[in-house]
């Protein structure tokens, strides 16, 4: 064994391997990880840093551990089973991984009155996370101990070393984004990974001759694994979802009942987009945008063109195509996968025009205008900071035409008076001189219209006089009575001051508090054996 051991040892390059594929491995288990958790917690700016603060915690043990482990024993017997360790761990995460998920979803809900999203999510990244990094967090300083012979030469070896951790870094970042998880999911990724991992354990024992049990027990694992967890279903409690996938930007889910065609791109709540079978108006926050095309004269104009800032499947497209005469609607929808389901699944017209595009990066090299700009580009606590500003908005102002109308859907109305609602329609305000909201019935949305034209509502209801759809008529008369004046206030949000995820949270932890209020009192009251009977 010890011949074998200076065999390996006198071949640096596999040393230096073994840093790059680490390197490597990080960085894909830390994407990975963003994906894992996205479906459930958002891939808000507050998850990332959670990822991300989670893991260098992680690395900065292995590295103190590593370090005197090294010092004390300097065999490599010990890494490379600790890589081994790391590899089953990862192997094991598409296994078990959704369920430690929900189960700490649950437990924070019940267990937390605020901050849900940063506490669930920490909980999560703590459990299935910290462990394996923490192991490939030990080999540098390992691999520093081993390759260093001399002083005279230490710097360039360690020099090297960090030079293949860094460029195998760099791959393990591009390599999940745009080639492994579009085009195999999550799961796979992290199995990849982990067999990458276990192959560079597993070649050092078997050069070395090295007599150990691990290479044997890690390649079970892997095997298992890949047998029972490569599936890359997040819902795993629904049996019959029309689509389960991932693109580069988003989860995907598309289900459907007797009535219509539903996507989320959230697995525990949430609708993007629908599609109603019978073509009849949605019930949803859709509908009340569609007092937007009546504000800006579509029933006096032979023409009225329409575009719409994060399209989804095409919902308020089609419905203004259905019951408008003479609109152009046009699209931008940054998530290609997505555009691709709305042909599929949701009827969406082929001649309705999609740009695969962020949408404030349309605006800039764009110099149409439009009568109706649709912002519905909020997603969850997911709000683009770039498409919540006042130079935002003062973009979309500029390719309006006079007497254009833009339509916000906020997605997450909350109770208190500085959520992130007020927040954007105080920023909303300082940039249009009408603005005016209505909460949607049955939802957290809120619908904001806003223009220059302080007789918007008489040309909206002078539309809605001349509408011969009844249903359309009746709906877009509950919205112009739901109408209300926005009041203005002064928190105006910019490029550089955008704080919309911690306002999201905000909302969010009224959301869930109120849902669960109901289990938490019958909890309190008849314990856990009462909660399971209610739940069954």
């Amino acid at each position: 064994m010890e011949n074998g051991k200076r065999k390996i040892l006198s071949r640096k390059w596999y040393l230096y391997l073994t840093e790059f594929f680490a390197g490597m491995s990080v960085m894909a288990v830390e994407l990975g990880a963003s994906r894992l958790l996205a479906p459930y917690f958002s891939s808000s700016q507050i998850v990332w840093t959670i990822i991300i603060g989670t893991i260098m915690i992680a690395m900065a043990l292995g590295n103190i551990y590593g370090g005197r482990s090294a010092d004390r024993n300097p065999n490599p017997d010990k890494l490379y089973r600790r890589i081994i360790v790391a590899a089953c761990w990862i192997a094991l995460i598409p296994v078990v991984g959704k369920y430690i998920i929900i189960g700490i979803s649950l437990l924070m809900i019940f267990s937390v009155n605020s901050a849900y999203l940063i506490w669930a999510a920490f909980a999560a990244c703590m459990v299935i996370f910290v462990f394996p990094l923490f192991l490939l967090g030990t080999v540098t300083p390992s691999l520093v101990k081993y390759t260093v012979e001399d002083l005279e030469d230490s710097g360039k070896t360690v020099g090297l070393l960090n030079a293949s951790n860094t460029i195998g870094s760099i791959i393990g970042t591009f390599v999940p984004t745009f080639i492994t998880i579009p085009s195999v999911g999550t799961s796979v990724t992290f199995l990849i990974f982990a067999g990458i991992l276990l192959i560079l354990a597993v070649a050092y024992f078997l050069s070395g001759r090295v007599k150990s049990a691990a290479p044997v027990i890690g390649t079970t694992v892997l095997i298992l694994a890949c047998l029972t967890g490569a599936s890359d279903s997040f819902a795993f409690w629904e049996s019959d979802l029309l689509y389960e996938g991932e693109s580069v930007y988003n989860y995907l889910q598309v289900k459907e009942d007797e009535n219509a065609v539903y996507l989320s791109t959230n697995v525990l709540f949430g609708v993007q987009s629908v599609y109603r079978k019978a073509d009849t108006l949605t019930g949803m926050y859709y509908d009340y945008a569609m007092a937007a095309p009546l504000m800006a004269g579509v029933n006096e104009k032979a023409e009225t063109q329409i575009l719409v800032l994060g399209m989804g499947t095409g919902t308020f497209a089609t419905q203004c195509e259905r019951y408008f005469d003479g609109v152009i609607c046009e699209g931008v929808e940054i998530d290609s996968d997505i555009t691709a389901l709305a042909g599929t699944y949701f009827h969406m017209s082929d001649s309705i025009p999609v740009t695969t595009y962020d949408g404030r990066a349309f605006l800039n090299a764009s110099e149409d205008l439009y009568d109706v700009i649709m912002v519905d580009a909020y997603q969850d606590i997911t709000i683009p900071f770039q498409m919540s500003s006042v130079e935002f908005f003062t973009l979309v102002k500029n390719h309006l035409k006079p007497g254009g109308i833009m339509v916000v859907n906020m997605n997450m109305q909350g109770k208190a008076e500085d959520d992130i609602t007020a927040y954007l329609s105080d920023t909303i305000a300082s940039v249009f001189g009408t603005v005016m909201t209505a909460d949607v019935a049955g939802s957290t949305n809120r619908e904001l219209f806003a223009c220059d034209d302080p007789e918007v509502m008489q040309i909206c209801e002078r539309n809605i006089a001349l509408e011969d759809n009844a249903d359309l008529k009746a709906a877009m008369e509950r919205v112009t009575a739901a109408l209300v004046p926005y009041e203005a206030g002064d928190r105006v949000m910019t490029d550089d001051k955008a704080p919309v995820e911690l306002l999201g949270m905000r909302v969010i932890d009224d959301i869930i508090r109120d849902e669960v209020a109901y289990y938490k009192d019958i909890y309190k009251s008849a314990g856990l054996e009462g909660l399971m009977q209610v739940l069954r």
